[in-house]
Parts: structure tokens; C-alpha cells; sequence
């Protein structure tokens, strides 16, 4: 009951779930129409002052601004008197140290003009881009440094309709790159010049873009109302899109992790992914929302509350969804089991006796992505419980203290709720830091003892850059015959220096060792390049595995691409292990073949089990399969015959299960054409129509192109359904010589019109249409050689002259 219970908050997407938690009830009041709000990454403050650009009512509040600061839960932390009569505040943001900073609509000295007026700005990190009137761009890439840097970029005659940052530590340069939506293309600008990168072609004009907080994924909202997400390597491939409901751009259009995007309008929050339905919230529209991204999800800001949305965890879905009968599901239930004193508990352990470790971890994991501390108290207790029935030490006493201090932050009097994730990343002593500063001290303290914790007060030791540590590490390494680089630069990882481990690792001659250590300190780009390199396929696969693990679809689809090495490897073990996986990547990089080929042989070996093929009905996964490989055939045009075949074949499928249905028979689904016309003779079934009949047998003539039985058939059967059945299976059979036996033995003019323009016979097909006198037949003749400017005079001129448009 419990698993129900928690996975009834859960929104399913294609196979992943969604999950909104309410962390506080705001304790202020807030109007979130009149003021501006900026608020801090890693659950930090939150700062409102009244919008200057709002009409204030003079009895309803006091004409004197101020810059109010809170906390997540929205708890006034200070308060300070706004003196800046002479500007408009144009934006505010928060530094990676948490700092604010603000930018005033006047005359900026500092930027080298001082007639340019600042009109818009956006913020990353520690810098900022601005937008003056004369269209010019500055850059500030250090907050810390505030040197502002003019970038060059071609005259822009307007305002672009969007803007998004790519960070200098994103790009290959170093420097920061600015992305401008103009007209139907995106205008890429850094300090070096300005460069046009054209999306795909017709997309239009881009109305929003956001990019991943990595820089290697760029989402845009298009005119006609499309999301489209490229890749920042290559704008011009879409790797996903999603039409919406509407073409009105949304409010506010945010990334949730790496996975899905956010758009919010006025009464509705979106969650759009990669593959299946969205997800939809649905919001008062007089309360609007701010959302707030973070590194594994979005915090979604209201006058009432502050929630998290987020993917919910793999090992949080094996416990809690439901009927999940997974190794860490059972362990759960047995503790509930022993809770109850039940002799079933032991039933339990006892089943899941040789994956227990994994399921103590998975319990431990689970605690840690929790907020709710008595579910964290009960996932724990679990893995205590599974843990005295093996010899795992696990991480269990490391993830308890981790969750003192994350319980202990998330306090709504403290009010920063960290994740787990968030609080890794950000790291413990910047967490104290953040502490001492709102006088926490005593609590900051106690976040000493936390893992990986220093004391703030501590003596530090003067810094060594890594070019200068390299540098005397390897004058002492070269004096020890058969040191192990790799177990120094394991050290080196461990003390915070990753870009030391890196270089260090180049010095070891074996990438049989390099490879598995790049992996270990984060370096994947560089493993498989070293892997691929090698030409050794274990040392692919196992770079290939790891990032696997770990990278979402979409960025792991993009790895593959750029090496094709590793590329064929994968494709080579899914075929055998990961069809669906496989069939994914295909239609992600837009090899559609490839994708239809696999569902062909899918279909195939469906096709040889027959209880497969009676239970499929009309709508079973044969028919599917086939009429899913004929459309993706369709989309190519070197596969004309095969997208034909499969088109054919799922036609025959279906006249063999009407035939089944009525003769309540299981003997034709799956058999030939020929053999299902045998049967029907054979059993003197009568139910089949006369046009169905002629179809079957000039069908079946045509495929083993056997012209003159079709022409003798024809004669002595003298069809009273007329001569169709047999013109469609020339042209079908692309025997145009054959057809024309045929075509002119129909009646209707249209039909004889009709036929001819399918053979491309122009001039007969006039002579027909004359005799129709249709000038919708016309039209439609006219498009169908609007290639051939003499054919399409003809027809225009054969228009006017029977006075029919």
C-alpha cells in the first residue's frame, strides 16, 4: 500500500516517471504581477523589489522601493532601501558566491559608450551579456573582474526575438558565445566575430531558446508554435521535435535536467521529452509561477508554495511503483513483513538472497532522493534490515550523515534545499561557507564532520597550480622505474585535482590502464577517443558501457555519432541485446532505413510463430510492425520498392483476417496470395466480393509477372467489375506496356485520365479529361506535370477552352 501511495504523485512519460514535491508553504506575501524576482541556483535566496515599470496605487503602499531578501521558504532575511531614482532597473541576477547583481537602464561609462543604454541582459554564473540601443553586444565573463568586452557581430537592423548563452568553459574557444534568434536563422556571436548558423530549412523565425546547463543541447520555441532541440555542434540536425497545441509562445521556457523541457503559459506547466506524451500541471492563472532551474530537476516558485520537479530515480521506481516485484521492492516489503512480526519476511530475504547488495543499495539510494524524512527513516531501516543478512558494507553510514545535514538545511529557518545531487556537486565547504554567511555557526560546525567537510576557520596551505605540481611530479616520477602513473593521478583526483589526474594519466604507455581511469575521474571523451584509437573492441565497449550508464539518450546518441568506430560496435551488440534501444537511436540520427530494416526483421520473425500471428488480429503486432516498416520506408526515397512490399504485404494481411473473420477459419493470415486464392476455391467460399476476387487474382499474376496469363485471365473471365483491378496491377508492378493493354478498355473518362497521368502519358491523358469535361480533374492533372511547363500549357488552355475552373 505504501508503493501505491507513492507512486500515485507520478507522471508518466514514455518509461520514465515525473514527480512535483511541495518543499515549503511560503511565509511571505508576495504579489508576484508587481515586482521583480531574481532567485539564487542550489536552493539559495530570493530576491523581490516592486517592478519600477508597474503603476503603483499611492494609498495602497508606500512610493518608497525596497529590496527585500528571503529565503526558499520566504522568510525575510534583509531588507534595504532601493536610492536609485535616475535608472530602471533592467535585471537582476545571483553570482555562483551569491552574490546580487543588479543592471540600471542609464547611460553605462563603463562599457565604452556612454550614449549606449543597456535594453536587455542575460546572466550565467559569474558573467553577463547585455544588449544595448545601437544594437551593440558586451560581455562581462567575470563578476569578479568586472572588465566588460565588446563582442563583434554584423549590423543587426532589429532587436533579436531571443538570446541564450553558451559559458566559456562550454565552448571549444573558451570564450563565451552568444546565440541570437534572427529571422529564420540563429546569428552565433563571440569576440572573435559573428557567424549565421542556419537551422533546418522552413522552421521561421525562433520565438525562445534555453540551452542545457552543459551547452551541448539547445531547445527553441518556433513560430507555428514547434519545439525543436539541436544539437549546439550542428544546428541544422533536429534531434527531437514536438508540435504544440498552440502557437503562442510560452511564459517562461526552462530544460528540467537533461531529459525533458519546460513551458509554462499562464494555466499550464508542460514537461515535453524525447519520446512519448507530456506531462501536464495545471496552475491558477491569477498565481503565476517562477521556475527555477537546477542541475537534476526545476524548483517551481509560487506566492503560496516551492515545489521540485524532477525525474524520479531508477532505484526510487523499483521500490515504489507498483506490483514491482525488484530485488529492493521485496526487501522493503520484508521489513514491513518483520514489522508485523510475519514468518512471510523471511520468504522474502530468502528469495532475493544473491541480489541483496544491490538491493540494500538501491534502498540507500532511494533515502537520499527523498525529501520526506520519514520515508527516508523507513528506506533506511530497510537497508539496515537487508544489510545484517550479508557481508555489504556499502555507503549506508555515508549516507546517513549526508541526510543529518541535508534535513538539517532544508529546515524552512534555514530554507535551502539541497538534493542530494545539488549538495555533491556544490560541495560541502562551499555549503559552510554559504552557512557562515546567514550566521548559521553552529550548524555550519556540525556540516565539518559531514563527508568530504573542511572547518572554514582551518589554516589553508599555499596553493600550487597543476602546470607547476605536473611539473615537479614528473622530475621526481622519471627516477622510479615502473611507477604507476595511474595510482598518482587516482591520488591527485582524490585531492580535487582533475585536471592534474588527466595530464597525468597521458604518461602511462598501457591504455589498457588509461582508459579505465579516465573513466573514473569523469574524462569519458577522452576514454573512448583513447579506446577508438587503440583499435582494442573490450576497451570500446568498456568506455562504450560506462557512458552508456550515464548519459542520457539523447547526449549518448550524439557521442556515437562523432565516433564511428565506437558507433558500429553499439550497433553491433544492440542488435543482438537492445533492439528497442537501437530502433530509438536510428530515428534519433534520422536513419530511417536502418530503423524500418529492423522492424522488417521483427516483423519476420513474429511471422514464424502462428500462435503470434492468430492472436495479432487486425490490430496485432504483425500488422503493426509491417505498416510501421512501410512509413518509415516511405520517408526515404532510395527504398521506393521495399516502402511498396511492405504496403502490399500489410494490404494482404488484412483481406486474409477479414477472410478469417467470416469463415471463422485460422488457415489464411500469413499464407501467398496464390495459396489464399487455392483455399477459397477449394472451399467454395462465395463470401468473397467479385472486385475483391479480381484484385486477389490480377495481384497475384502481376507479382510473378506473368503477362500473358493476366491478359488470358482478363479475356475468357470478361470481368463485369470493369478493368481497373488489372490496370492498377501493371502500373503497381511498374509495367507500364502492360498497362496500356488495359487502360483503354475503361469506361470513365476520369479513370482512363487518371491512369495515363499515372504512366506520365500527357498527351492521352488530355484526350481523356477532354471527354470529363472536370476541371478539377484538370487541376489536379496540371500538378501532376507541373514539371513538364508544354504538358501544363496544355491543360490550362484545354481548361479555358470547356470554360470549367
Amino acid at each position: 500500500m505504501a508503493g501505491v501511495s507513492v507512486a500515485a504523485e507520478w507522471q508518466l512519460q514514455h518509461e520514465s516517471y515525473y514527480r512535483k514535491l511541495k518543499i515549503y508553504s511560503m511565509q511571505w506575501q508576495v504579489d508576484f504581477s508587481r515586482n521583480k524576482i531574481a532567485c539564487a541556483p542550489f536552493g539559495g535566496p530570493i530576491a523581490v523589489i516592486r517592478d519600477d515599470a508597474k503603476i503603483v496605487q499611492l494609498l495602497a503602499e508606500s512610493a518608497i522601493r525596497k529590496l527585500n531578501i528571503y529565503n526558499s521558504a520566504g522568510i525575510l532575511l534583509s531588507s534595504t532601501r532601493w536610492d536609485r531614482p535616475g535608472g530602471r532597473l533592467i535585471g537582476m541576477s545571483w553570482t555562483d558566491d551569491q552574490t546580487l547583481v543588479c543592471v540600471i537602464q542609464e547611460p553605462n561609462i563603463s562599457l565604452g559608450l556612454e550614449q549606449n543604454v543597456v535594453v536587455e541582459c542575460v546572466f550565467w554564473g559569474n558573467g553577463m551579456v547585455c544588449l544595448t540601443e545601437g544594437y551593440q553586444i558586451f560581455c562581462i565573463s567575470d563578476f569578479r573582474n568586472p572588465n566588460p568586452c565588446k563582442l563583434e557581430t554584423p549590423l543587426l537592423e532589429d532587436y533579436p526575438l531571443c538570446i541564450a548563452v553558451i559559458e566559456p568553459q562550454h565552448t571549444a574557444s573558451g570564450n563565451v558565445e552568444v546565440l541570437l534568434g534572427v529571422n529564420d536563422y540563429i546569428l552565433v556571436v563571440d569576440e572573435d566575430g559573428g557567424n549565421i548558423q542556419k537551422v533546418a530549412e522552413g522552421i521561421g523565425p525562433l520565438q525562445k531558446m534555453v540551452l542545457t546547463q552543459n551547452g551541448k543541447f539547445l531547445a527553441s520555441f518556433t513560430h507555428d508554435g514547434r519545439i525543436l532541440v539541436t544539437s549546439t555542434a550542428n544546428y541544422k540536425k533536429i534531434l527531437f521535435e514536438y508540435e504544440c497545441e498552440s502557437a503562442l509562445p510560452p511564459e517562461q521556457f526552462s530544460w528540467c535536467g537533461m531529459r525533458s523541457v519546460l513551458l509554462y503559459w499562464d494555466d499550464m506547466l508542460l514537461v515535453v521529452g524525447p519520446f512519448g506524451d507530456p506531462v501536464r500541471y495545471l496552475y491558477d492563472d491569477h498565481d503565476p509561477i517562477i521556475l527555477i532551474p537546477e542541475c537534476d530537476g526545476v524548483r517551481v516558485l509560487s506566492s503560496t508554495s516551492m515545489e521540485f520537479l524532477q525525474l524520479v530515480r531508477e532505484s526510487t521506481v523499483s521500490i515504489f511503483s507498483v506490483g514491482s516485484t525488484k530485488p529492493a521492492a521485496l526487501l522493503y516489503d520484508a521489513l514491513n513483513l518483520f514489522d508485523r512480526r510475519s514468518a512471510k519476511a523471511d520468504d522474502y530475504l530468502r528469495s532475493v538472497r544473491s541480489e541483496l547488495p544491490e538491493a540494500v543499495e538501491a534502498c540507500i539510494d532511494a533515502a537520499g532522493h527523498e525529501f520526506d524524512v520519514s520515508r527516508q527513516q523507513t528506506l533506511l531501516r530497510a537497508a539496515s534490515y537487508g544489510k545484517s543478512f550479508c557481508s555489504h558494507v556499502d555507503r549506508f553510514r555515508e549516507m546517513c550523515t549526508i541526510l543529518r545535514v541535508l534535513n538539517a538545511v532544508r529546515n524552512y529557518e534555514i530554507g535551502i534545499p539541497l538534493t542530494i545531487q545539488q549538495y555533491k556537486l556544490q560541495t560541502v565547504p562551499v555549503l559552510i561557507g554559504r552557512l557562515i554567511n546567514a550566521h548559521q555557526h553552529l550548524l555550519a560546525l556540525r556540516g565539518c564532520n559531514a563527508p568530504l567537510g573542511v572547518c572554514k576557520n582551518k589554516k589553508k596551505s599555499p596553493a600550487v597550480d597543476d602546470a607547476a605540481l605536473l611539473e615537479m611530479l614528473l622530475d621526481k616520477l622519471k627516477l622510479c622505474k615502473g611507477i604507476s602513473y595511474p595510482a598518482v593521478a587516482t591520488q591527485a583526483d582524490k585531492s580535487g585535482r582533475r585536471k592534474l589526474a588527466a595530464t597525468l594519466v597521458e604518461h602511462e604507455p598501457r591504455l589498457s590502464k588509461q582508459v579505465p581511469l579516465l573513466l573514473s575521474i569523469g574524462e569519458d571523451d577522452t576514454a573512448l577517443m583513447k579506446a577508438t584509437e587503440s583499435g582494442d573492441t573490450d576497451l570500446v565497449y568498456l568506455a562504450l558501457f560506462h557512458i552508456w550508464q550515464k548519459s542520457p539518450p539523447l547526449e549518448f546518441f550524439g557521442t556515437l555519432q562523432a565516433r564511428p568506430l565506437a558507433r558500429d560496435l553499439f550497433i553491433t551488440y544492440a542488435r543482438c541485446y537492445k533492439h528497442e534501444f537501437l530502433k530509438n537511436f536510428f530515428l534519433s540520427t534520422g536513419r530511417l532505413q536502418d530503423a524500418a530494416l529492423l522492424l522488417w526483421k521483427e516483423s519476420w520473425e513474429l511471422g514464424k510463430n502462428p500462435i503470434a500471428i492468430r492472436r495479432s488480429a487486425l490490430h496485432g503486432p504483425h500488422i503493426k510492425l509491417i505498416e510501421k516498416t512501410h512509413s518509415l520506408f516511405a520517408g526515404t526515397k532510395e527504398h521506393t520498392f521495399e516502402s511498396k512490399a511492405a504496403e502490399e504485404h500489410a494490404r494482404l494481411l488484412r483481406i486474409q483476417h477479414e477472410l478469417e473473420v467470416s469463415t471463422k477459419q485460422t488457415i489464411y493470415v500469413d499464407s501467398s496470395v496464390s495459396d489464399t486464392i487455392r483455399t477459397c476455391i477449394a472451399l467454395g467460399n462465395h463470401q468473397v466480393s467479385k472486385k475483391r476476387w479480381y484484385w486477389l487474382e490480377a495481384f497475384a499474376l502481376a507479382r510473378k509477372r506473368d503477362w500473358g496469363a493476366l491478359e488470358k485471365f482478363c479475356k475468357e473471365k470478361r470481368p463485369s467489375i470493369g478493368y481497373r483491378p488489372f490496370v492498377d496491377a501493371c502500373i503497381d508492378a511498374n509495367e507500364k506496356s502492360e498497362a496500356l493493354k488495359y487502360i483503354p478498355k475503361l469506361r470513365d473518362p476520369t479513370e482512363r485520365a487518371k491512369s495515363y497521368a499515372r504512366i506520365g502519358m500527357a498527351k492521352e491523358a488530355e484526350n481523356a479529361a477532354t471527354q470529363s469535361k472536370d476541371g478539377k480533374l484538370l487541376g489536379r492533372l496540371k500538378l501532376t506535370f507541373a514539371q513538364n511547363a508544354t504538358a501544363s500549357s496544355i491543360f490550362d488552355t484545354l481548361r479555358d477552352r470547356l470554360g470549367v475552373s
